[in-house]
């Protein structure tokens, strides 16, 4: 494990979308891609917040039209980031210590490339690969 990489384990590709878009849509989405974040990005798929299931739960927790409100209103801009060549365990450390589940995966010139979840995390201890959304 020590030598796994974030690479070894991150998925991709991640769901992205923009902060305009409203929340039932990202709600469609997630459910129908069999996740529970989307990553939302800006110009060059640069990720400027995230947008999780638990968001989600803030919406309808508030009563708020789902089609009558966008991710950004709700989405988590406070991101912390793993790049690809960081190793697995520090990555691991740092997404327990922000207690976060998702942690966007940014490339050096801080584009997205991928998502780290704790699902994502357990598949690597079990050394089996993650499944994958349908």
């Amino acid at each position: 494990m020590a030598d796994t990489l974030v690479s070894d384990a991150m998925t991709t590709p991640m769901l992205t979308l923009d902060a305009d878009t409203p929340v039932d849509e990202a709600a469609d989405g997630m459910l129908e891609a069999g996740i529970k974040s989307v990553v939302v990005v800006g110009e060059a798929c640069r990720p400027e917040g995230i947008f999780t299931s638990t968001d989600a739960v803030r919406v309808a927790a508030d009563a708020t039209p789902a089609d009558e409100t966008t991710v950004g209103a709700y989405m988590s801009t406070d991101l912390e980031t793993v790049g690809p060549d960081d190793p697995l365990p520090v990555a691991a450390r740092r997404m327990l210590d922000a207690g976060i589940s998702h942690a966007p995966v940014t490339d050096a010139e801080g584009n997205g490339v991928g998502i780290l979840t704790t699902t994502d995390l357990a598949a690597a201890l079990s050394g089996v690969d993650a499944p994958s959304p349908e």
